[in-house]
């Protein structure tokens, strides 16, 4: 499985990633004809800052989603092959449950249509645009098995330095 990670050191709090987001999934893909749109296009992403600290908040596909099983409507569903949580827009009745039962607070509520928008990981491409715009590499899709590796050897490192062997 494939997950965005956010290295909270690496990211400056520019909200690129929100503005590639939003230009993503506006009807012209064009930052300044999105600007004009109605509907305005919803970003899909937060930059949340408290001080130096600032990190990037998205959907996270949660495995026992609250938010599947808040929805009354059925639109909020697990994909079974991918494990992500897709909302199928043409079933939401804009009761924005979901809304108030995510945990992380990224269910968007789009007051135009009166329906939810969350992130989808940009399906029609090879990786989310907020992770393609992010100019410092804070944001990052990779591989589940590979990045746990690569923490547990981080660790080791760690606990190396601390012992004093190296």
């Amino acid at each position: 499985m494939v997950e965005i990670f956010l290295d909270p050191t690496k990211c400056t709090g520019c909200k690129t990633c929100e503005l590639a987001c939003t230009v993503e999934h506006s009807a012209s893909k064009d930052l300044y004809a999105a600007i004009l749109e109605i509907p305005r296009p919803r970003k899909r992403i937060f930059v949340e800052t408290d001080g130096d600290l600032n990190f990037a908040v998205e959907c996270r596909h949660c495995q026992d989603a609250p938010c599947v099983h808040a929805c009354m409507a059925g639109s909020m569903v697990q994909d079974e092959d991918t494990g992500l949580i897709q909302n199928h827009r043409e079933k939401c009745v804009g009761c924005w449950m979901c809304v108030m039962a995510c945990p992380y607070g990224v269910i968007n509520r789009d007051q135009f249509s009166r329906l939810a928008v969350k992130c989808d990981r940009c399906p029609e491409n090879d990786y989310p645009q907020c992770v393609k715009s992010c100019p410092t590499g804070a944001l990052t899709y990779v591989d589940v098995p590979a990045q746990s590796k690569k923490v547990r050897q981080e660790f080791l490192f760690q606990i190396r330095i601390h012992k004093g062997e190296m």
